[in-house]
């Protein structure tokens, strides 16, 4: 098992980056490594960071601005080699279905509930593809 897991959060808000990482906390579950985050609030940012480094797992805020997590979900999922599991924060279930347009590989809704965001962390974690060799 690898010392630790590396998931970026991406929102134009920093309260929102804050409320998902102390939703998810440092180890979303026990059989998993801890987790270091990579926060980004620019979908500029967001790209340089998966081009430049390995991340497991994303959470994408649909209402930043000006670049949503819907559509950047969509964007990453169709632009980037191996991309990792996008878990993407909504404020409504109504929003669910757009979720589904975007590829996101599930779903949280807003004010994030501590339980909720590490149990769907975890499960996007663990079903993961294996990291190739030398990355």
């Amino acid at each position: 098992m690898r010392s630790s897991l590396s998931v970026l959060v991406y929102s134009s808000n920093a309260n929102t980056r804050a409320e998902v990482l102390r939703a998810a906390g440092t180890r979303p579950a026990a059989d998993l490594p801890p987790i270091t985050w990579r926060e980004c609030a620019t979908l500029p940012a967001l790209l340089r960071t998966l081009e430049r480094d390995h991340i497991d797992a994303c959470v994408l805020d649909a209402e930043s601005t000006p670049a949503g997590g819907m559509g950047v979900c969509r964007q990453i999922k169709n632009e980037v080699f191996r991309c990792p599991p996008v878990l993407l924060l909504i404020a409504r279930p109504q929003d669910a279905w757009l979720a589904g347009w975007s590829q996101a590989d599930d779903t949280l809704t807003s004010p994030v509930d501590p339980l909720a965001c590490a149990a769907s962390l975890a499960a996007l974690l663990r079903a993961r593809p294996a990291r190739p060799a030398g990355s």
